[in-house]
């Protein structure tokens, strides 16, 4: 099982590469045959080829992830952040939670937000 600390530095990651527009260095965080539900919910997108997808088009709308505050570990196989979704015109208040393999890679992303978690700007 991956370290609370591995985990937390790959959330980081996952917040850097995203701000830095990068949804290929986001998608290899991710273990090939790896689940997001964004939002939970929402049809799942399995395998980075769809969550590579996922994660372009999310940039490509002028998305910015800013914590909200630590990012928390456990003391199993997931980690979990609170941020803010700054996209043109709207602000998105999630929670996502990452469960990990024993590679350290994400095998599956939950990301917790509705309806009453948007605001617009």
């Amino acid at each position: 099982m991956p370290t609370q600390e591995h985990m937390k530095q790959v959330l980081q990651a996952y917040i850097d590469a995203f701000n830095a527009g990068d949804a290929a260095a986001i998608t290899g965080l991710y273990a090939e045959d790896a689940v997001v539900e964004d939002p939970v919910g929402n049809p799942q997108l399995v395998g980075r080829a769809a969550i590579e997808e996922f994660y372009t088009g999310a940039i490509a709308g002028g998305a910015k992830l800013g914590l909200d505050g630590p990012i928390r570990g456990s003391h199993g196989d997931r980690a979990a952040m609170a941020f803010t979704i700054d996209v043109p015109g709207l602000r998105i208040r999630a929670i996502d939670v990452m469960t990990f393999g024993a590679d350290g890679k994400i095998v599956r992303m939950d990301a917790h937000w509705g309806p009453d978690d948007i605001e617009k700007t």
